[in-house]
Order: C-alpha cells, then sequence, then structure tokens
C-alpha cells in the first residue's frame, strides 16, 4: 500500500505533513508513505533519519491557499497536489492525502485523478462529531453547489458504501437534509431525490433537520455542496462561539475561575468531542482513485487520523465497492 501526501498543501506545512509520516511509518511498516514536495524543505525535518517506508517524491510548485483552483492544477503541473494527483492516476500511489486549496483539490480530482464511471458529480464527504460520538458522514459539503436529485441519490449509495467498508456498519441509516421532517417538505430538488431514496438499496430514514444532524439522526447525511457548506459552516462558528463565550464567563471573576478549575477535565472532554482533529479526513467520493481532504489547519495529530481514514479505506476495498455499484449505470 502507497499513500501519497501533499506535503506543502495546508497551514501546518510541511512540518505536520512529516511528523506525521514518520509517526504513521511506525504504526503500520506495511505501508508506504511518499511526501511530495520540496525536498529542501524536507530533508531537514527529519531529526532522527527517514524511516525506510517514507520517501520524497520531488515537486517544485506548490498551489497557493488563494490561488484560483482550475487555473492553479492546469498551470501548475509541477506542484505537489497535482503530482500527488499524478502518481494515483498512473498508478504508482494507491491514495493521495493534502490539507491544501479545497477548491484545487477538487480540480486535481477531476482533471488529474478522472471521475469513476458511473459517477456525473463526485462528492466532499467529511466526517462530523455526534453526541453519540459515532458521527455522522456528510455528502456533498462543497464539492458542487448545484445538484440533480440523481446526484444525491449516487451521494447517498456511496455514503453508505463508505461507511459500510470504512467504519464497519451493516446498515447504515441515510437521512436527507431538508427543512422538515414530513415527505412532502422541501423544494424540487429535495422532494424528487426523497422519491429516488425510496427505491433505493439503502436505509432510508427520511428527511432530517439540521438541529438533528449533531443528535446522531442519521449515519450518512445527504445533501447539495451549497447547503451542506452553509450547514457546514454555521456548526463550526456556532461551536467556535460557544467556546468563546464559555472561557470569557469562566475567567470573569476569582468565583468563576475556581468554578472553571473543577470543571475543566469535563470541559476538556467536550472540546475533544467536538474536534475536527478527531474526525480529519474527507474523501473525494467518485472518483477513479482515493483522493482525501484534510482540514486546512491540519496539524500533525489531524494529518494522522487522514492517514488511518485512507488506510481503512484502502483496506477495506471501498473504490472496488463502489466501482461494483455503479458498473453499467
Amino acid at each position: 500500500m502507497r499513500i501519497a501526501i501533499d506535503a506543502m498543501g495546508g497551514d501546518h506545512a510541511p512540518k505536520a505533513q512529516v511528523e506525521a509520516a514518520v509517526q504513521a511509518a511506525s504504526q503500520w511498516p506495511d505501508t508506504h508513505f511518499v511526501l511530495v514536495g520540496r525536498p529542501e524543505a524536507l530533508e531537514p525535518l527529519f531529526g532522527n533519519g527517514k524511516p525506510s517506508n517514507v520517501s520524497i517524491e520531488e515537486a517544485a510548485e506548490v498551489i497557493q491557499a488563494d490561488d484560483e483552483p482550475v487555473r492553479a492544477v492546469r498551470r501548475k503541473t509541477g506542484s505537489s497536489m497535482v503530482v500527488a494527483g499524478r502518481m494515483v492516476k498512473e498508478g504508482a500511489a494507491d491514495a493521495m492525502i493534502s490539507a491544501g486549496n479545497t477548491g484545487a483539490l477538487m480540480a486535481t480530482g477531476l482533471l488529474v485523478v478522472g471521475r469513476m464511471p458511473g459517477i456525473e458529480r463526485p462528492g466532499l464527504a467529511p466526517m462530523l462529531p455526534t453526541i453519540d460520538d459515532v458521527g455522522v458522514l456528510a455528502l456533498d459539503l462543497g464539492a458542487n453547489m448545484d445538484a440533480k436529485p440523481e446526484h444525491l441519490l449516487q451521494y447517498a449509495l456511496m455514503g453508505s458504501l463508505y461507511r459500510q467498508k470504512v467504519h464497519g456498519m451493516a446498515k447504515p441509516r441515510v437521512g436527507l437534509l431538508n427543512v422538515g421532517t414530513e415527505a412532502a417538505k422541501g423544494n424540487e430538488l429535495t422532494k424528487a431525490a426523497f422519491d429516488l431514496f425510496e427505491q433505493a438499496p439503502i436505509r432510508f430514514v427520511g428527511n432530517v433537520e439540521a438541529r438533528d444532524v449533531l443528535e446522531g439522526a442519521c449515519d450518512v447525511l445527504v445533501c447539495d455542496g451549497f447547503s451542506g457548506n452553509i450547514m457546514l459552516k454555521a456548526f463550526e462558528g456556532a461551536a467556535g462561539v460557544i467556546f468563546k463565550v464559555l472561557r470569557q464567563e469562566l475567567t470573569s471573576s476569582w468565583k468563576s475561575k475556581l468554578a472553571a478549575a473543577v470543571l475543566r477535565p469535563g470541559f476538556r472532554r467536550v472540546r475533544k468531542k467536538m474536534d475536527y482533529n478527531e474526525y480529519n479526513g474527507a474523501p473525494l467520493l467518485g472518483l477513479n482513485g482515493l483522493v482525501v481532504k484534510g482540514h486546512g489547519s491540519s496539524d500533525a495529530k489531524a494529518m494522522l487520523t487522514a492517514i488511518r481514514q485512507t488506510r481503512t479505506a484502502l483496506s477495506g476495498g471501498l473504490l472496488t465497492a463502489i466501482k461494483g455499484e455503479f458498473s453499467g449505470k
């Protein structure tokens, strides 16, 4: 198994990527990790020497966070992200991981790796934390701003297979993001998708409102990229504000500080439960190869989580399962 890592993408690159690769090399000696990037920037970071199952693939260019995605992929053909994608396309790597420019990674997936036969629109599928610690796989959360009912059906099928193969769920519950739980609720897109879901070979539990997502109402949440991305940003913003307000209140007086000292272990558990590092690694499902998106601010711990998710997906035969589902469609 060979996993290519875009070592130059992300807020903490390349340090986080190198540290994660070294830790991963120790945990999974049967896997070879290829750090794609500038050797002069990577080599000095191996303090105790480079593990035998870690190598460097030279890539002189870097796609920046503010680069226009499609133009950057087409012009910076020697960038770490594009080179990693080309390795997957040519079979030199079984998967790639990048914490870089999200739009550019989407473009790399489509223009370099290519779509899987039968898939019209690949979907970005991150895990969101839930109160029961099971998490929910949500797609699409930003790969495509517009969608047709048939695209949502494909997301439902791919998401269900992902939770089966990666997380070992026999019959994952699939929900459709909507403004109400009644079957007749929603716009034309969700109404048409609802009818398709009812006839599909999935465990469809109906419409799910955004307020119930983190309660664990379903195991796979399906939506169009526009609605899904708004929901994701709303969750992130709300969590940030809540923790900020709590911090202000618990440091406002000496009595509050004493109470905070007692409650600190509980708050740490809550923060860990909602920490993206625990769920990092969103696959771009529907490509002819495994492409995984790490959070832009991923540290070494988060990158290691993305590597773990990627290995599990490869070991579970995720791509083979999806190809089998959509062959001939």
